[in-house]
């Protein structure tokens, strides 16, 4: 095994980070039953995905750079999808009851 090179490293941790990102926005989608936006999603997120597993299966010390970048995009989409008052860019405003809160959050 060779000492990973900064810039593969830095693409891994970017495109994990953008994979699970999108992962998060895909079962947004799922959740809230959007058929096309969901398939979209899946497509990209599948593509980004590719990335990462090429770069590390090479050397598995990219694998905590993949870790670190999937850490990274999950806390940040599910953060900008906080922002928006627990709704999901898919579904509409609602007041929700504290069974469903539990259950979304």
């Amino acid at each position: 095994m060779h000492s990973p090179d900064p810039l593969v490293a830095t693409g891994v941790t970017i495109s994990t980070a953008l994979t699970d990102a999108v992962y998060v926005l895909f079962s947004s989608a799922v959740a809230a039953r959007r058929r096309f936006i969901a398939a979209n999603w899946s497509s990209l997120w599948y593509m980004l995905s590719a990335f990462a597993v090429i770069s590390y299966t090479g050397n598995s010390l990219y694998v905590v750079f993949a870790a670190l970048g999937s850490w990274l995009g999950a806390f940040g989409a599910v953060t900008w999808l906080n922002r928006k008052g627990g709704t999901t860019p898919y579904e509409s405003p609602r007041k929700r009851g504290s069974a469903d809160r539990h259950f979304l959050d």
